[in-house]
């Protein structure tokens, strides 16, 4: 059977980048993306593209039966940032779009699903170094609880009804492609983009807050990895811990000194410091390099040539 993928927030900043890898992939004519407003040009001219509202799942089934899709990729959410001003509305999305899907693929209108949790499920007393896969998870952030509850979701979906939904717990993404969407990790994406432009940053975290953290390229090929590994090898339901680098504020400035001397930066944390410090430093993933022969590609160093060479293009 051919795959027929339908990417719900395919705007978004994970969404993009993982699109148009998909279209790589699997045919441009067979990764349908949409979001609730239009996607770039590239997006727009590359394949078939849908506004859906992901909370509404009549639509959502309107558009898997048209094209014959038997995958969803669901990743329209509100970020940690964004969701700490709109709790509710947060709530709403992330959950209704979740709950949504996972009923469409438990009344077999679609065989698989991907949906991203992320560290935010951690919390002040979980551990924050090394991180270990099952450990104490207490959120304090909407975006957090929202995390928390639908892993469990997908868990009860998959031991209940058989619904084959696979996750990965990312830690901060940080692209060149896209400009940063409203989440604690985005300071450094942010900061090569300032780095260029002006030659200096402003930080809104402290310089020793320490923060696991991947590449896009890694976060992109990890996703479709997961998705197509068999599932006799998927042991964990909830959501994968995946790591690749962790940094702080103060070695990432540092790297980015080394292209360019003259980069400044200076520190002026604001509320986004509190949900950063009840993240983990760094993660544990042994699990999902042991269960689907998870491997990342890029360091600090390769991650930051890579970025300035393009941007500076």
């Amino acid at each position: 059977m051919n795959t027929t993928i339908l990417v719900l927030g395919a705007s978004g900043q994970i969404g993009t980048e993982l699109t148009q890898k998909l279209r790589e992939v699997y045919g441009e004519t067979n990764v349908i993306a949409s979001d609730i407003r239009e996607g770039n040009a590239e997006m727009m001219a590359s394949g078939p593209f849908e506004i859906i509202d992901a909370t509404c799942k009549e639509t959502i089934l309107s558009v898997v039966q048209k094209y014959n899709v038997n995958q969803v990729y669901l990743l329209a959410a509100m970020l940690s940032a964004t969701a700490e001003k709109f709790p509710q509305k947060a709530w709403d999305l992330n959950m209704s779009s979740l709950l949504a899907v996972l009923d469409l693929a438990k009344e077999k209108h679609i065989q698989q699903v991907y949906w991203p949790s992320s560290i935010a499920v951690f919390g002040s007393s979980t551990p924050k170094n090394n991180t270990p896969q099952q450990t104490i998870m207490e959120p304090s952030t909407v975006y957090g609880i929202s995390k928390i509850s639908g892993e469990f979701w997908c868990n009860y979906y998959h031991q209940k009804y058989g619904v084959d939904v696979r996750s990965i717990r990312y830690p901060g993404i940080i692209s060149w492609k896209t400009k940063p969407g409203g989440g604690t990790t985005d300071y450094a994406v942010d900061i090569y983009f300032k780095a260029i432009e002006d030659k200096k940053y402003e930080c809104f975290l402290s310089e020793n807050t320490r923060l696991p953290m991947m590449y896009m390229p890694d976060a992109v090929n990890a996703t479709i990895q997961l998705m197509q590994e068999k599932s006799e090898n998927i042991k964990i339901r909830t959501s994968y811990n995946l790591s690749a680098i962790d940094f702080t504020p103060k070695e990432i400035a540092a790297e980015i000194q080394k292209h360019l001397p003259d980069f400044q930066i200076t520190y002026k944390p604001d509320f986004r410091q509190a949900i950063a410090d009840s993240w983990p430093s760094s993660i544990n993933d042994d699990h999902a390099r042991k269960d689907w022969n998870w491997k990342h590609n890029f360091d600090l160093e390769t991650m930051t040539k890579d970025i300035l060479k393009n941007l500076k293009k």
